[in-house]
């Protein structure tokens, strides 16, 4: 046994919170990734979007992983407000308000937007109205990619975002030192607690996310039917 282990004898179990929560915090980036990856193929078919999809790299550290989504959502963000930018430049005034007057119907300003689209690009798919309405009023998605990237940030700034993805295959006291580093074994409630502060609220923000971008992908595969 570890002389840490004998000086602090919760240690063992602080070890194993730690592995569960490092692996929770994987979990919930990879679904973040694929999450994304969903909503840029649906930008990318349906409004002209370029959008390059992403992979979560196993051989890179936490942060380099951050720094690839925060990248793509800052991409989407742009994409969102030029579509805005788009609707306000071609539309009439009376009608660019209409899109985001919560009393109008939702097939009026989809035939508007559609209507846009077609002139933008010569023709456009039956839902690119559908998914441009979608988008432009959904405050869900614009507020959760700005928390997202908010936490993905602090996340890679923290103690957590030298670690390697790859560390699950490594034995339990390789684990934790790629875990821990320099930061001392009698320090593992601290680290634990750290992991659990931001575990908790990433996990929040990745389900909103999550969720939002279900509802515009949701849409585009019934109208597909």
């Amino acid at each position: 046994m570890a002389l840490s282990d004998l000086l602090y004898p919760d240690n063992p179990k602080r070890k194993q919170e730690l592995i569960l929560l490092h692996q929770e915090l994987l979990n919930c980036m990879s679904a973040n990734f694929h999450a994304t990856n969903e909503l840029v193929g649906v930008l990318n078919e349906h409004l002209g979007c370029t959008i390059t999809h992403i992979q979560m790299r196993e051989s890179s550290t936490v942060k380099e992983n951050c720094d690839i989504i925060i990248q793509v959502m800052s991409e989407i963000q742009h994409q969102v407000q030029k579509i805005d930018s788009d609707m306000k430049e071609k539309l009439e005034p009376v009608l660019y308000q209409k899109l985001y007057d919560i009393k109008e119907p939702e097939l009026e300003k989809i035939a508007i937007a559609h209507k846009v689209f077609s002139i933008i690009f010569g023709e456009a798919t039956s839902t690119a109205g559908m998914v441009a309405i979608k988008l432009l009023g959904c405050n869900l998605l614009t507020l959760t990619v700005s928390k997202l990237i908010g936490l993905l940030a602090q996340i890679g700034a923290s103690v957590l975002g030298g670690i390697s993805v790859t560390i699950l295959g490594l034995g339990i006291e390789m684990i934790l030192h790629a875990i821990l580093g320099a930061v001392e074994r009698n320090q593992l409630l601290t680290a634990v607690r750290s992991y659990e502060k931001h575990l908790a609220e990433f996990k929040a923000a990745s389900e909103k996310y999550q969720h939002a971008i279900y509802e515009v992908t949701s849409l585009v595969r019934q109208q597909v039917q």
